[in-house]
């Protein structure tokens, strides 16, 4: 065989190899001269359109087995100035390949049944051998899978979203009911206690004072537990002093060591800075939870908390918090669960001692959410050292005690203010009564947010105490109303304590943006009452006149005889306000709202402007939960306006 018949061959063999691989993969391979018209068609294009080579080749381009509205909209959005004499669709795709520029396309395309399906597209460009297009490369894959996934992810992605939203609010509504008997035990139980008790009913009372604490204390700790797992917990920041929070810590625990005859010590080493900048609430919590468990499983000797600069030097600013006891210890095979929730050492350890397993579990957590770590050595009988290290940055200046107790004298000089006090629930009425019974302060009740709203506009007030979950209206939309009409009639605002017992995360942002000036969470202890007042007592107020409500119950029998007419007009409003929430047409709700605001009391209606002012306010933030809660306010209050009236 001559030498040019072997290169022949050698030829021939390399192109049936090339051809074999380009067939066997799944791979859609077709190739085109420069006018789009296909001059390869492999088998993996075959397979995934349905098309023979032969049904294609010579005849069509990829154009015309693709979704050609698809195509249009890449040009579109590649904004290119397209040839004519090419399919527009195609000329989108091979333009930028015929610049240098590799892109990817995912496109519809039509199999030769009609039916649609996603596909992966490339397109390259072909040279000759003196850099000449003489054609284009569509490599393609069937993307079906791909976009199922894709669509199951996110419908997963839906359904655990729904599940964590439906957990939340389960969490806030189940914090709230239980909050509100607790507070009511809470609090009785500290009246109580100021009473004239023989020594058993001191006794008594101090049983069921502490297990309403220690309930609280279990509740409060689930929802952090789930607040950390739900990403809902953020950390403040906040300048404080080292040693005001663990002093605060060790008299708090100090009394439990004493009754056990445990040494409570601690000490910061002098290289330790005491101006630190971090969360000095959620350290304190870490610090109790530590120390206050030290305490639990000591019978005999010492707990002790040190305090240093931490070795690791590869993060600024790390401080090391470590916990020492002589108590009964963790066994080996337990450490490493012992952070994990409603664990403790072994079952006989919850019967002897007490405790959920999560004041742990929620260290390690809060401590992770700071940036730090937390670890524990421990021998069965030998005691345990629990430590943790997180990055704190410094300042300097003089730090206030945190977190130390403020003593409101009952007797000292307090201004005899006027509170309006909001709240449907009679037991707590009758704690928050006799917190202040005592004070010189006068205290009104409203039972709902719409009352409140009506005592508020016709009277002269210098502080509410306003419940956040209540019928009819409830606190935030009083809050909201309140705030408007004090700034229609150009009124200095006048505080709001928000009273809530919802505890998750953003509830006290929900407060403070709907107009209240402080957040109390329910159960309420009388001297954090009196504190919270007290910040507000010196407050100049400006006199709100007491002729507003004359002037409207005249306006009111100036126009009695359109009564009616007016509130015909404002049923039509709640179908426009339907209507308008349907759409989400905040626009339309802030105009009716508005107009409501103005004209109730002018027909002798204050609800109405309450209802309104709730409205307008609604509609300024898409509040929707809010605006149709007012909707069907506005509902109730005509059923009673037009019984009034016949």
């Amino acid at each position: 065989m001559t030498s040019r018949a072997r290169a022949k061959q050698v030829l021939l063999k390399a192109g049936a190899l090339r051809r074999a691989i380009l067939n066997s993969t799944n791979i859609s391979s077709i190739a085109t001269d420069t006018t789009g018209i296909i001059q390869s068609f492999n088998r993996g294009a075959e397979r995934m359109l349905g098309y023979s080579a032969a049904d294609v080749m010579h005849f069509i381009t990829p154009a015309d087995i693709s979704d050609s509205t698809d195509l249009i909209a890449r040009a579109a959005s590649l904004s290119l100035e397209l040839e004519t004499t090419i399919t527009p669709g195609f000329q989108a795709l091979v333009i930028k390949a015929s610049r240098g520029v590799e892109d990817i396309y995912e496109l519809s395309y039509i199999r030769k049944d009609g039916s649609l399906f996603p596909a992966v597209v490339s397109v390259t460009a072909l040279h000759d051998d003196g850099g000449t297009i003489i054609g284009y490369l569509f490599v393609g894959m069937d993307n079906t899978a791909r976009k199922r996934i894709e669509a199951e992810l996110e419908q997963a992605k839906a359904v655990a979203e729904s599940a964590s939203q439906i957990k939340s609010d389960f969490l806030a509504s189940m914090s709230h009911e239980i909050r509100t008997p607790i507070n009511a035990i809470t609090g009785i139980a500290h009246l109580l206690a100021r009473t004239h008790l023989s020594d058993e009913q001191a006794r008594y009372v101090e049983i069921f004072r502490r297990a309403s604490e220690n309930l609280l204390g279990l509740i409060d700790s689930i929802l952090d537990l789930s607040k950390v797992e739900a990403a809902q917990l953020a950390l403040e920041t906040a300048e404080f002093s080292l040693a005001d929070i663990v002093e605060r810590v060790m008299e708090m625990l100090g009394a439990p060591a004493q009754q056990k005859g445990l040494r409570l010590s601690y000490e910061i080493t002098p290289n330790v800075p005491i101006c630190l900048i971090g969360d000095p609430n959620r350290l304190s919590q870490i610090l109790l939870n530590l120390i206050g468990n030290a305490i639990k499983f000591t019978e005999h000797g010492e707990v002790s908390l040190r305090i240093t600069q931490d070795i690791d030097v590869s993060v600024k600013n790390m401080v090391r918090f470590t916990v020492s006891d002589t108590g009964i210890g963790i066994p080996q095979e337990k450490i490493a669960v012992v952070f994990d929730r409603f664990t403790q050492a072994d079952s006989s350890t919850t019967r002897r001692y007490g405790g959920s397993g999560l004041g742990l579990t929620i260290s390690k957590r809060l401590v992770e959410l700071m940036g730090g770590t937390i670890r524990v050595e421990s021998n069965t009988g030998e005691g345990s050292v629990f430590s943790f290290a997180i990055p704190l940055e410094t300042w300097s200046g003089r730090v206030s005690q945190v977190g130390a107790e403020v003593t409101v004298r009952q007797d000292a000089n307090l201004p005899p203010l006027r509170i309006l006090l909001v709240e449907d629930h009679p037991d707590n009425r009758t704690i928050i009564l006799a917190y202040l019974q005592d004070t010189p302060y006068h205290v009104e009740i409203a039972e709902n947010g719409l009352i409140a709203c009506e005592k508020f506009f016709s009277g002269s007030y210098d502080l509410i105490l306003m419940d956040r979950q209540m019928p009819v209206m409830d606190g935030l939309s009083a809050a909201r109303a309140i705030r408007a009409w004090e700034q229609e009639n150009h009124r200095h605002p006048t505080p709001i304590i928000a009273l809530t017992a919802a505890a998750l995360k953003g509830d006290r942002d929900l407060c403070i943006a709907s107009g209240c000036d402080a957040y109390l969470a329910k159960p309420i202890k009388q001297d954090v009452l009196l504190r919270a007042i007290s910040k507000f007592a010196e407050r100049p107020q400006l006199a709100r006149p007491l002729s507003d409500g004359l002037s409207a119950t005249i306006l009111a029998r100036k126009f009695a005889d359109r009564i009616p007419l007016f509130l015909r007009n404002r049923r039509l409003d709640i179908i426009r306000l339907s209507e308008a929430l349907d759409i989400q047409d905040f626009t339309t709700i802030e105009f009716l709202g508005h107009g409501m605001r103005g004209s109730g009391g002018m027909f002798g209606f204050p609800g109405i402007t309450v209802i309104g002012a709730a409205l307008e306010q609604g509609a300024l933030v898409a509040d929707t939960a809010s605006l149709k809660s007012s909707v069907q306010d506005l509902s109730d209050y005509l059923d009673i306006a037009e019984q009034g009236i016949h």
